[in-house]
């Protein structure tokens, strides 16, 4: 099977399955031409990878997740300690997105909308440095003035 075609049994695009080759997470072989010969366990390795990273599975963790599933010899407390760590890292990119969204929501509402131009919006992007949100009663302070 060509690139065309497994990229198509994956569902993924051929560009991703030759990043993956270049990273050594699958080797598929060659023919004589040169060109990748996918065997049907090569297209499973890609569809296991494709649902890691949907997932959010960084490649790291996709390696190391691939390692395990191919070592049969594994304990799946491995697996259970690389996604439960993952996982974490979900739900704090959950808090995180909470707070960013609570904050941008009181900055919206305290915006007028109309045709002035001053604007707590802009205000809160320039009062601080970036990565910072800025507290969150300054838009209410703003929206009360």
């Amino acid at each position: 099977m060509n690139i065309g075609e497994a990229a198509e049994a994956a569902g993924l695009p051929a560009k991703t399955i030759r990043y993956y080759e270049d990273i050594g997470l699958i080797r598929p072989p060659r023919d004589t031409n040169g060109y990748r010969a996918f065997r049907p366990g090569d297209i499973h390795k890609l569809a296991f990878l494709g649902r890691a990273r949907a997932l959010g599975f960084t490649i790291e963790e996709c390696r190391a997740l691939l390692g395990l599933y191919e070592d049969e010899s594994r304990a799946s407390e491995d697996v259970k300690r690389l996604a439960q760590s993952h996982l974490e890292r979900i739900d704090a990119k959950i808090i995180e997105l909470r707070a960013l969204r609570a904050t941008l929501g009181e900055l919206v509402s305290a915006c007028a909308g109309d045709h002035r131009p001053d604007c707590p919006i802009l205000s809160d992007l320039a009062s601080g440095p970036a990565g910072v949100p800025a507290k969150r009663g300054k838009a209410r302070q703003q929206r009360e003035n």
